[in-house]
């Protein structure tokens, strides 16, 4: 399998889904604005994605997936249909009980949660309702990774890749057709996460049959209980929740902090969000879904030396395309704040707030996408309790940072912290895997980023300059106009940076890497 044409593929289907959701966020800012009620739409999407981040795409797929590459390598096909039967058994009675809890504890969550909403009456309330109405989104998105982890383990990465694209879809109809007929539109948003989250379950379906996958659940939960293989992804996965999310309880707290700012702060920081994960995705989750699945079927295989190159592929391909992302936030982040967020409600004040948090987040961009790369290291080899000592530090630290960066920096100091964070765990994980000698960097790193920092320079000259002759805000106006304008800038950027590296040397032919299906 051609590793780079693979990543091709899934990044083509993250762009799709990341042009979608821009498409949903600017939308939603142009209808909606950034208030009270986006703040609580907003807090209470991210409490049940939270704990999808954490537990369905975070600790359960690092747990799941190794075992079953070894059950698959190892065991035959019968014993592993047995165990992604007793898996899907045991997760989805597991969840119909949390969801049932979720939607009857949503004032409890809400409280936990934006506390600082509770002198915001309607705002509460509708945080609450909004709760309920998605929470079962962590249900759907729960067996959805269970799907992904089977489909991705076989090498079909195209529909795992593409399902989000139907959650974003959902929500644009809301947003145009559901809510201008309800009461309070914000519920729209709402009822689409709902939906959306059906849709992405439902459209699994066909493609683990295809391969013979299609997991039987039944009732038998002794049965699923006592299998071996389940009792080991059970163990795996406890501590790997704060191995893999450690950024993401640091968000849920500052969610909290967030709502006891000026109303807007939730959603400037979301939308900050939604920019700095447009790379995030592209890169370091493609690179991180096929990278797993790879590095567990070379550790099962004891191939120490693929394990490493593998590592190192993905390291390379990670500075090669992280960072001119993280250099372009921090360049001209008015300038892509305006040009996908300056609609509507969305005003020049918004811009300027959601901006200061980009550029904030921007600083870690690159820790954030790195620890994708280096969690599945520790994690194919079913090893959790390093990256648990490494979490439970970087969480510490995160919330020491707020005291600094909060007092000074308002709500974009609590983007700083996670990146600052992000960028302290991407450091501690690779030191591990170099000291257990996991990862050997093949030679040739010093010239290699002794190239990219020069045409980095060369791009942001060029992204900083032509930004600087385009008045933004003045072209709320003119949002097509705009847009070409910025479409100009990036071609012109990326032209001068591929421009450079090609002139230094660099090749795409030096970043294929094929593996054995």
């Amino acid at each position: 399998m051609n590793l780079l044409k693979t990543l091709v593929s899934i990044s083509g289907m993250t762009m799709l889904s990341r042009i979608t959701g821009l498409a949903r966020d600017v939308l939603i800012s142009t209808q909606f604005g950034a208030n009270g009620m986006t703040d609580a739409f907003n807090t209470a999407f991210r409490i049940p994605n939270l704990l999808r981040r954490l537990f369905a795409e975070g600790a359960f797929s690092q747990a799941f997936v190794p075992i079953l590459a070894e059950y698959k390598t190892r065991s035959g096909e019968e014993r592993t249909r047995e165990l992604v039967d007793h898996v899907a058994t045991l997760l989805t009675w597991a969840l119909v009980v949390t969801c049932l809890l979720g939607v009857l504890g949503a004032p409890v969550i809400t409280y936990f949660a934006a506390k600082g909403f509770m002198s915001r009456p309607d705002d509460y309330h509708a945080t609450i309702v909004m709760t309920r109405i998605m929470f079962p989104y962590i249900g759907f998105m729960s067996m959805v990774a269970l799907a992904g982890g089977i489909l991705n383990t076989w090498r079909e990465f195209k529909v795992p890749a593409f399902t989000p694209v139907l959650y974003n879809l959902c929500s644009i109809a809301a947003s145009l057709w559901l809510a201008p007929r309800m009461e309070q539109p914000i519920y729209a948003l709402a009822i689409a996460v709902f939906v959306g989250g059906l849709l992405q379950l439902s459209i699994q379906i066909p493609a683990l049959a295809k391969i013979g996958m299609l997991p039987r659940i039944g009732f038998g939960m002794r049965a699923a209980w006592q299998d071996e293989g389940v009792r080991r992804i059970l163990r795996n996965m406890a501590p790997a929740i704060l191995a893999v999310s450690a950024s993401q309880i640091s968000i849920l707290i500052n969610t909290r902090l967030a709502s006891e700012m000026v109303a807007g702060s939730t959603s400037w920081l979301a939308s900050a969000d939604r920019l700095m994960e447009f790379p995030t995705a592209m890169l370091g989750v493609a690179l991180g879904t096929i990278l797993l699945p790879g590095l567990s079927k070379a550790n099962s295989a004891g191939d120490t030396k693929e394990y490493s190159d593998l590592l190192d592929w993905g390291l390379r391909l990670t500075f090669l395309l992280a960072m001119p992302a993280a250099v372009a936030l921090a360049i001209i982040p008015e300038a892509l704040t305006a040009t996908l967020f300056h609609h509507g409600k969305f005003d020049a004040h918004a811009v300027h707030m959601t901006s200061n948090a980009l550029v904030s987040y921007g600083i870690g961009l690159l820790g954030l996408i790195v620890v994708k790369i280096l969690a599945p290291g520790f994690y194919a080899q079913q090893n959790v309790r390093t990256p648990v000592k490494i979490a439970v530090s970087v969480l510490i630290t995160t919330q020491l940072l707020n005291l600094i960066f909060v007092p000074m920096f308002a709500h974009a100091g609590l983007a700083l912290s996670v990146g600052l964070g992000a960028c302290m765990n991407a450091t501690l994980l690779y030191t591990g895997l170099r000291k257990r000698g996991i990862y050997k960097p093949r030679p040739g790193w010093f010239l290699f980023l002794l190239k990219l920092i020069a045409a980095l320079m060369l791009l942001a000259a060029t992204a900083s300059y032509i930004s600087d002759q385009i008045p933004w805000l003045e072209l709320k106006s003119m949002p097509v106009l705009r847009l070409g304008l910025m479409v100009m800038l990036m071609v012109a950027s990326a032209g001068i940076y591929f421009a450079a590296l090609g002139l230094m040397g660099f090749r795409p032919k030096d970043f294929r890497k094929t593996t054995r299906a």
